[in-house]
């Protein structure tokens, strides 16, 4: 099986690191790196990626002023806890950008809200509705 590795630009690693993991549900722990951190499930599968702006020279992540982050972008999370994702994602914003509703497309409840850098985040679960 091969996987893809979404990697997003992040002005804050450390921030963000702790952002996912609490709005996935995930153990807290500590990136890697100052510029560069995995966010991991339990059974090791790599969910996101986060990079510091600027850092390596990486064309697309030189800086966040060259295209509004998450432009043509959508950040799609299917939980098994829906519940507990719904809990965490309203003790890390003031407000969702979208309340739960039935997804007509999946037959699943999901909500979205935006992360520290502004990119859009969708979480969907897992079973219908």
């Amino acid at each position: 099986m091969k996987r893809t590795w979404t990697i997003i630009g992040v002005a804050d690693v450390t921030h963000s690191f702790t952002w996912y993991q609490s709005l996935l549900g995930l153990p807290e722990t500590a990136p890697a790196h100052d510029y560069f951190g995995q966010i991991v499930d339990s059974d090791g599968t790599v969910l996101l990626c986060l990079h510091k702006w600027g850092v390596h020279e990486h064309p697309p992540l030189t800086s966040p002023h060259r295209a509004e982050p998450g432009n043509g972008l959508l950040l799609f999370f299917r939980v098994d806890d829906f519940d507990l994702a719904l809990e965490g994602a309203r003790g890390l914003v003031s407000r969702l950008e979208e309340e739960p509703h039935v997804n007509l497309s999946t037959g699943t409840m999901e909500f979205s809200l935006r992360d520290p850098d502004g990119y859009y985040v969708t979480v969907n679960a897992l079973d219908p509705a």
